[in-house]
């Protein structure tokens, strides 16, 4: 049907015979309307049209642990799932970056005499976090040890009422939330745990446990890994494996200062794009950050080579 569409530093404007419709930006985002290019409607997708933003805030991903801020705080360890504290009011006087995890397979390019790193693995002290690509290495105390009640002390350990997590280093190193039974991370030795990214989230203890949808929080996680790891060592090329090494999806990442604008709060929208699940909740039009990839699934036995 014949449209009419007018586009305003602010707003969209679509009119027909049965209405107009009208979407409006966030105050942070503004548009060039001389800039629109491209206008053409695509059956059973919609209307597109190019158009030049403009944002008034920062589209660069902060770092998922701010080192200056949270050294000498107070910080509590969260399971993400569910909530359920993991380490309480740790203080935290260094926070340091590991080296790239395949690092030691370099060290022979590096040194012409033998690699003096050998056997010396990097474990935290008492009140350190070790930041890797994927993880952190905290390490616990041999005074927070305690037998877990009515289980053999080599079968089953249960961390004192600061550390709400089952071990079992016996029988494998992972670690488990004792709430949901979400696996958090792994044992690397009798004081140290790496606890995954993806599993955990860090707050000051001062704050309250954010409470955010999981699927947002993963994809939040992996967008920063990417960009922090293309930004480190010039690569776009990822691929996401699981514990047993399997390769589950390949990313290319094209554009990491992309914008995403969710209007009208479209239960349609929602369905299509699960990024934008708690924005339907919101009262006003929101923007947020986002990255653009190319990617290959490789469930299935799809894409193996």
């Amino acid at each position: 049907m014949p449209m009419d569409i007018s586009i305003t530093p602010s707003s969209l404007q679509m009119k027909t015979a049965e209405g107009c419709t009208e979407i409006c930006l966030p105050a942070e985002v503004r548009l060039v309307p001389s800039s629109s290019r491209g206008l053409q409607y695509v059956a059973g997708d919609g209307l597109h049209l190019r158009l030049q933003a403009r944002a008034d805030f920062s589209t660069k991903l902060t770092s998922m642990f701010n080192q200056s801020s949270q050294a000498q705080d107070c910080c509590t360890f969260y399971c993400q799932s569910c909530g359920e504290v993991l380490i309480r009011d740790r203080k935290l006087l260094r926070v340091l970056p590991l080296p790239a995890e395949n690092w030691g397979a370099l060290v022979g390019e590096w040194c012409c005499h033998p690699d003096p790193f050998a056997n010396k693995p990097l474990h935290p002290r008492e009140n350190d976090c070790f930041i890797g690509d994927s993880f952190f290495l905290v390490n616990l105390r041999s005074d927070m040890w305690q037998p877990g009640p009515r289980v053999a002390p080599v079968e089953t350990h249960c961390l004192s009422s600061e550390n709400h997590f089952k071990l079992k280093p016996k029988a494998n190193t992972n670690v488990i939330c004792k709430r949901c039974k979400v696996m958090l991370g792994e044992t690397v030795s009798s004081e140290t745990i790496k606890f995954y990214i993806t599993e955990m989230i860090i707050q000051p203890s001062e704050r309250k446990f954010p409470i955010i949808p999981r699927s947002q929080f993963v994809q939040s996680i992996i967008a920063q890994c990417l960009v922090e790891l293309s930004s480190a060592r010039s690569t776009f090329r990822f691929s996401i494996q699981g514990h047993d090494g399997k390769a589950y999806i390949l990313l290319w990442l094209l554009n990491s200062d992309s914008l995403v604008i969710e209007s009208l709060g479209s239960s349609r929208s929602v369905k299509k794009f699960p990024l934008l699940e708690d924005i339907s909740k919101a009262d006003s039009s929101s923007a947020g950050n986002a990255v653009k990839v190319l990617y290959q699934p490789c469930i299935k036995s799809r894409n193996e080579k």
